[in-house]
C-alpha cells in the first residue's frame, strides 16, 4: 500500500473511530433530525454536559458536526447528511448477520 492510499484509510478509519460510541452515534442519529443544542442533547442523552461536549467535540474535528454559538448556548448540526446513509448500512449488517444466527441454529 503506498502513502496516498495509508492515508485515505487513516482518514476513514478516523472517521469511524469518532463514530464508534453509542452516545456518539445517538448524536449524529439526534442530529440527523435537525439541529440540537448541547443542553437539549445532554438530557436526552442523561450524561452531564461536560462529557457531552466531548463527545460533541470529538466528532466536530472529525468533521462529522458543525457548532454555532448564539448567545449563551452552542448549537450542533450534521457537516454532511449522507453519514446518516451509514446506519443503513450497519442495521443491514446487523440484519444479515442475525439470519444467518438463526439458520445456523435451525
Amino acid at each position: 500500500m503506498d502513502g496516498k492510499t495509508r492515508a485515505r484509510f487513516t482518514a476513514r478509519a478516523g472517521i469511524l473511530k469518532a463514530m464508534a460510541h453509542p452516545t456518539r452515534l445517538f448524536i449524529i442519529d439526534e442530529l440527523s433530525r435537525g439541529e440540537r443544542c448541547v443542553a437539549d442533547l445532554t438530557a436526552m442523552i442523561g450524561a452531564d454536559t461536560s462529557t457531552v461536549s466531548k463527545h460533541l467535540s470529538l466528532l466536530k474535528n472529525a468533521g462529522i458536526v458543525l457548532d454555532e454559538k448564539r448567545r449563551s448556548q452552542v448549537f450542533y448540526t450534521l457537516r454532511t447528511t449522507c453519514v446518516v446513509n451509514f446506519f443503513s448500512c450497519v442495521e443491514s449488517v446487523l440484519k444479515t448477520a442475525a439470519q444467518d444466527r438463526l439458520e445456523s441454529a435451525g
